[in-house]
């Protein structure tokens, strides 16, 4: 226990392997389903806790079996390496660059604001939690839940403490949420391939929290969408009812509309691929504690070399610690237990 106090408190990691599979039921392994064997084979999830309870988490393996933090051990970009030549489904080679992986945190048309848990060891999914309330957002008229499959893109970073040059606000502390505009509806915890299409610079009481429109590129019209103007062309409509809804999902709550930078104008592909990239950099300053990152947890299995890398053995014991009642005699235990959030 005494030697897990420092890595449950930050760590700092590097790399991993490729897309996603279903979610599985604890002690239960990836088989076939309805996303494909290819994407099956390359990350799996574990629930501990009842869905939709304040003890519920979603924790990421690798191929190997190994949990893996979806933040920072699931790489950012898409590359050849990664899934042993075999090509990626409608990927143009001149696309290729234009690759990147997805973890899907809330399905479309759903409710539950799920999301990775930044402040836990291995950032498990969870849904959030405000005022002591599992938070649901309301409907938007004439919509049900997100009208997008929701996620965010691994090893980015808004840090809070650096002025974006284009908006004048400071990050919100957050890998870059994603906006998949396909036809499927995916599940929490897969981890797709998308093409970035444009993006939304949403000002959030008063930080940036940029919103990238993006499409999965096993979707069946993916090969038509390749720039925000597609977007206007071949899903007219889906641009305004996006805007609309970022401006009023807080409304029911009792907050005000929220405001957008460029007056709300979606940025092209070349500009959003600029703001990942100052994202990364950002996320990269993180893990090799080159600036203060709170309480955010950057415990991870698969950089080596970093100096809160976390072994297997470790992992597996975190994970084991999120599952169960900890001792209250245990003055290191409530420590850990503290820092969970418990």
């Amino acid at each position: 226990m005494r030697a897990l106090l420092p890595l449950l408190r930050t760590g700092w990691g590097w790399r991993a392997g490729p897309p996603a599979a279903a979610r599985l039921p604890r002690g239960k392994s990836a088989g076939p389903g309805p996303h494909g064997a290819m994407a099956q084979a390359f990350y799996r999830t574990e629930e501990r806790g009842q869905l939709y309870s304040p003890d519920y988490r979603l924790f990421f393996k690798n191929v190997a079996g190994h949990y893996i933090s979806p933040f920072h051990d699931i790489p950012l970009k898409v590359d050849s390496t990664e899934e042993n030549g075999i090509p990626t489904k409608r990927a143009r080679n001149d696309e290729h660059e234009n690759l990147f992986n997805m973890v899907v945190e809330v399905p479309r048309w759903t409710n539950a604001k799920m999301e990775i848990a930044t402040e836990e060891p291995l950032n498990p999914i969870k849904q959030d939690i405000k005022n002591g309330k599992l938070r649901y957002v309301a409907n938007i008229f004439p919509h049900k839940g997100y009208i997008w499959n929701y996620g965010a893109l691994p090893q980015t970073w808004e840090d809070p403490h650096q002025k974006d040059k284009s908006t004048d606000c400071c990050g919100d502390n957050d890998p870059i949420d994603v906006c998949e505009i396909g036809s499927k509806v995916l599940s929490c915890g897969e981890i797709i391939h998308v093409k970035i299409l444009g993006i939304l610079a949403l000002i959030d009481q008063g930080e940036t929290d940029w919103k990238i429109i993006a499409i999965n590129v096993n979707d069946p019209e993916a090969s038509k969408f390749h720039d925000i103007d597609d977007v206007k062309k071949y899903k007219p409509g889906y641009l305004e009812a996006t805007l609309n809804w970022f401006r009023f999902y807080k409304v029911p709550e009792g907050k005000p509309e929220n405001q957008f930078a460029f007056n709300g104008e979606f940025k092209n592909k070349a500009f959003a691929l600029e703001v990942i990239k100052s994202t990364h950099e950002c996320w990269k300053t993180l893990l090799m504690k080159k600036c203060d990152g709170g309480a955010i947890s950057c415990t991870n299995v698969q950089v080596c070399g970093s100096p809160f890398h976390c072994t297997q053995e470790e992992a597996r014991s975190i994970v084991e610690l999120v599952s169960s009642s900890p001792n209250k005699g245990s003055k290191e235990e409530e420590q850990v237990w503290h820092f969970l959030g418990k």
